[in-house]
């Protein structure tokens, strides 16, 4: 099984390309449901956040993170954003090891993994087979986010410009998918390189390298063994 991350940036449009894939039975792995996730009430990453900003980034009635409020925090200082990263991302990226494990066990020959944050964090890009970027005019990302969740334009432009900037992470990707235009472009564009993907063997060259790996483990334990109950034996 191999990789492919997607990205792109805030309100660029991931969520809907990954939708295509998953209504083409593709796996997908989202690190921002994740990221939701690991912050519920009570998880480790929650308290953490709690020592570390404050009560006033949780709603009071039901505990849960005020992710407006953490959000002009962070956007206004890069310290603190760094800080926030540290504190989850670890948390993140254990999930995902985990579901990606969970993909390989049930056989599947790729999986999706849309990380926002990819050529930020650098963390998972050595993992990476291919690397699919979504990209759109800036104004409309702006429009968007702004639609989406009622920031002002000033609080929208602030969001994206703390991101990569999209040119520079399409300019890192193997597949770009512009998403400026209809729904039915950008799905035209994104079952082309699932069509890429399907026709790839590269599954069939990383299960063999872990199954040879796995091999030799097996028998080099087994010769241990075998040598560990012969000495035994003469003496």
């Amino acid at each position: 099984m191999f990789l492919v991350a997607l990205t792109g940036g805030v309100a660029s449009g991931k969520s809907t390309v990954t939708k295509i894939f998953r209504d083409n039975g593709v796996p997908v792995i989202d690190a921002d449901a994740i990221a939701r996730e690991v912050v519920e009430p009570g998880r480790p990453a929650w308290h953490k956040i709690k020592a570390t900003f404050g009560e006033a980034v949780f709603h009071e009635d039901s505990g849960e993170l005020n992710r407006e409020a953490l959000g002009r925090i962070i956007f206004d200082d890069v310290e603190k954003r760094k800080q926030l990263n540290e504190i989850t991302h670890p948390e993140i990226h254990r999930i995902i090891y985990k579901s990606v494990i969970k993909c390989f066990l049930l056989g599947h020959n790729f999986v999706v993994m849309d990380l926002p944050l990819l050529f930020e964090t650098r963390i998972m890009l050595n993992f990476i087979h291919k690397i699919i970027t979504v990209t759109c005019e800036e104004d409309i990302q702006v429009a968007r986010l702004i639609d989406r969740s009622k920031y002002t334009e000033a609080e929208a432009t602030k969001r994206i410009k703390a991101q990569m900037p999209l040119e520079l992470k399409c300019e890192q990707s193997h597949f770009v998918i512009e998403n400026s235009g209809t729904f039915r472009d950008t799905e035209e564009q994104t079952l082309k390189i699932l069509a890429i993907l399907q026709d790839s063997n590269q599954h069939w060259k990383i299960r063999g390298v872990i199954f040879a790996t796995a091999a030799l483990l097996v028998s080099s334990i087994a010769w241990i063994l075998n040598y560990k109950y012969k000495w035994y034996g003469t003496n």
